[in-house]
């Protein structure tokens, strides 16, 4: 064997292919333990990909099967034209989603999630990013509805696109049997999506009741929905009710915990804002008698820390974080967890 053929063993050696696999099946090959995973904003336009992966490196040691890639919606900016006038724009601040999957899939050798929205997008455009996610190799994603834009009162779809997560997971499914919008193909190499969706322990914001809002959840898994990832939340008796009211109606498929740290003292103000969520008044006065933020979040490190521990304690399949572009915090509190 010639010099040249043994290094390429060796580095084939080294670094063999991942096998993609989808949530459901790392959940059924973890066989009961609980898995770390976590989720990452895109970085804004201008911004390098690096400052990404260095929020990243320090959280593989927990070995995630799988990351999340968040998508943000189009937004508005006005362009001072001069003379006191503002020319209306459209555009993404944080685009890429697509090919942050990419890089970090091929980089640290683990499946990705991107986040598919309803909102921005016609149902071709997401034909298109799906198409394109099965070339790529990645057969997970997370479909959400997406928020409302900025100046608007409610969610609008874009014109030609789906209206709620439903519609958009039914898109998926048909993909999956091979049903295209304008084509039905019989092709040996359909896609196979396994198909996130999001659940809401303390209801979703714009819904009237947690029962009304579990029906539209089983509403999703019935149109094809693989498994859930909740909403962050600060007190687990709520998951844990969510969960056994999900359970009595029928939805037998995994919900994932999502866990947010606290880490400065506005977030007491604008997480239930934004979220409508309850914080326990435990965690409300110990952030209370902090001095400052380096405090505070040491504050949220121990509260998710126990969180954490409870929720792997009953038998979670993933505890999931969202790190919202800093890691240091989750690194902490996995390295007590996992």
């Amino acid at each position: 064997m010639g010099i040249r053929c043994k290094v390429c063993l060796k580095l084939k050696t080294q670094n063999p292919k991942p096998k993609k696999m989808k949530v459901t099946q790392h959940i059924e090959d973890a066989k009961g333990n609980t898995l770390f995973s976590f989720e990452i904003v895109p970085p804004q336009k201008g911004k390098s990909i690096q400052e990404l992966y260095d929020n990243i490196d320090p959280l593989m040691e927990f070995k995630p099967p799988f990351i999340d890639v968040t998508t943000s919606r189009e937004e508005y900016i006005y362009v001072d034209k001069g003379n006191g006038l503002l020319n209306k724009q459209l555009t993404r601040m944080r685009p890429g989603t697509l090919g942050i999957c990419a890089s970090i899939k091929h980089k640290y050798q683990v499946d990705t999630v991107p986040h598919l929205i309803c909102g921005g997008f016609t149902r071709e455009e997401t034909e298109y990013m799906l198409v394109d996610c099965h070339y790529l190799g990645i057969n997970n994603v997370m479909a959400l509805r997406g928020d409302a834009m900025k100046d608007e009162q409610s969610f609008v779809p874009k014109v030609g696109g789906n209206k709620f997560a439903v519609d958009l997971v039914d898109q998926i499914y048909q993909l999956n049997q091979g049903k295209y919008l304008h084509d039905v193909m019989d092709i040996d190499n359909k896609a196979d999506f396994c198909v996130g969706v999001a659940g809401y322990p303390e209801k979703h914001l714009e819904s009237p009741s947690l029962i009304s809002d579990l029906k539209r959840l089983k509403e999703k898994v019935d149109a094809g929905a693989d498994y859930v990832v909740t909403q962050m939340f600060f007190d687990n008796a709520k998951y844990f009710e969510f969960v056994a009211k999900a359970r009595e109606i029928g939805i037998t498929v995994p919900i994932i915990p999502g866990i947010k740290p606290i880490a400065v003292q506005r977030h007491l103000q604008i997480l239930p804002q934004i979220f409508r969520i309850d914080l326990p008044e435990d965690l409300i006065n110990a952030v209370d008698k902090c001095k400052n933020n380096v405090e505070i979040r040491q504050v949220g490190i121990e509260w998710a820390i126990q969180q954490s521990i409870e929720l792997k304690a009953a038998g979670v399949p993933v505890l999931h974080y969202y790190s919202m572009g800093k890691s240091e915090n989750i690194r902490q509190i996995a390295s007590q967890v996992f």
